[in-house]
């Protein structure tokens, strides 16, 4: 894969109480990533970036809120999510990587 997609495709850690809870007991963890992202690229972004061997990716696209204002309606962007789960024993650290 193309170096600069790797570093394009995961847009940056989705961090919420849920990811939190589920990084402690199951070695999972949230990003948000490009559009037109697929499993396997989410897979393999996520091993050149953090040196981690990865065993299961799910996606799942988020609509947008729509909040008000005193103007009307505005509609926030949708957005991708990937949950990554990693081999038994490793860690993602956001600040370092390789």
């Amino acid at each position: 894969m193309n170096e600069e997609r790797v570093y394009t495709l995961l847009r940056a850690p989705h961090i919420s109480e849920k990811v939190s809870n589920l990084g402690d007991s199951s070695n999972q963890y949230a990003f948000k990533v490009a559009a037109d992202a697929t499993k396997a690229d989410v897979k393999a972004a996520v091993e050149q970036i953090f040196g981690v061997q990865v065993i299961h990716v799910t996606t799942a696209n988020v609509r947008g809120k729509v909040k008000r204002n005193r103007w009307g309606a505005v509609r926030r962007k949708n957005w991708k999510k990937a949950y990554v789960r990693v081999a038994e024993g490793q860690e993602l650290d956001y600040m370092v990587a390789d």
